[in-house]
């Protein structure tokens, strides 16, 4: 599913050192434990992008640990994928404090990073998981609930690619049937990636989730939303999954 380019290996391994761990462009600095610049692998075809670090990645280093990320895991095994085929990043590299929504501050001044890493690994496709990475890397207002699914030809400094807005896989420990809209949008990745699929027509959005118990997505403790957040700070029991 990928060609070895070792060349673009060390130059991301270079920028996730000197840049990454190191960055101070926002106060997130001064609260984390460690930046978590992603992991997989560097010459890989397909990226996620989630949404931030939470407790336990801020911990370990390492993105979508914990129930999130097993899911994840199962996600990619149900089409031939693991870890190690893919990269997988945030759009934000440091924990927000108590998991809140990222500020458009915070979101502004780590961007920058996020393009980087697309430019230098240049997937071909570039799957975004939950709203924030979506608005950002589309430019577009259009909430997850109504894209999910559908495919977007962009270009992210230079770089061609084609964008595939996914549901959080938080979202299906809150609300278990979108376990099955989610199998169904990974189905379609093999083909995506080998640019044999058509786009299919926006799907309809499920019903709305309700505060369930714990999850261990890109945060804890949280409830979700359905629509992108007013400027500003809203409470740690939020999150921007659908």
């Amino acid at each position: 599913m990928h060609a070895n380019h070792p060349e673009r290996s060390a130059e991301l391994g270079a920028y996730h050192h000197d840049e990454i761990m190191s960055c101070t462009r926002c106060p997130l600095h001064a609260t984390r434990t460690q930046a978590v610049p992603g992991s997989g692998n560097l010459n890989a075809q397909v990226v996620f992008v989630g949404e931030a670090p939470g407790y336990h990645e801020d911990r370990l280093g390492v993105p979508f640990v914990g129930q999130a990320g097993k899911l994840l895991d199962q996600l990619l095994e149900g089409i031939g994928l693991a870890r190690d085929d893919v990269f997988i990043t945030n759009v934000l590299k440091c924990r927000p404090p108590e998991n809140r929504d990222p500020l458009p501050a915070e979101i502004a001044a780590c961007r920058d990073h996020l393009f980087r890493q697309v430019q230098i690994i240049r997937p071909r496709l570039i799957c975004t998981l939950g709203n924030f990475a979506t608005k950002l890397l589309s430019g577009r207002p259009d909430g997850i609930s109504r894209v999910h699914g559908c495919e977007l030809e962009i270009s992210l400094g230079g770089t061609p690619t084609v964008l595939y807005p996914l549901y959080h896989p938080a979202a299906a420990l809150y609300m278990p049937t979108m376990r099955s809209v989610l199998q169904e949008d990974f189905a379609r990745i093999p083909g995506l990636i080998s640019g044999a699929e058509a786009a299919p027509s926006p799907a309809a959005a499920p019903p709305e989730p309700t505060r369930t118990p714990d999850g261990d997505g890109p945060r804890t403790d949280v409830a979700v939303s359905s629509d992108p957040p007013p400027p500003g700070v809203r409470p740690a029991t939020q999150l921007d999954l659908f």
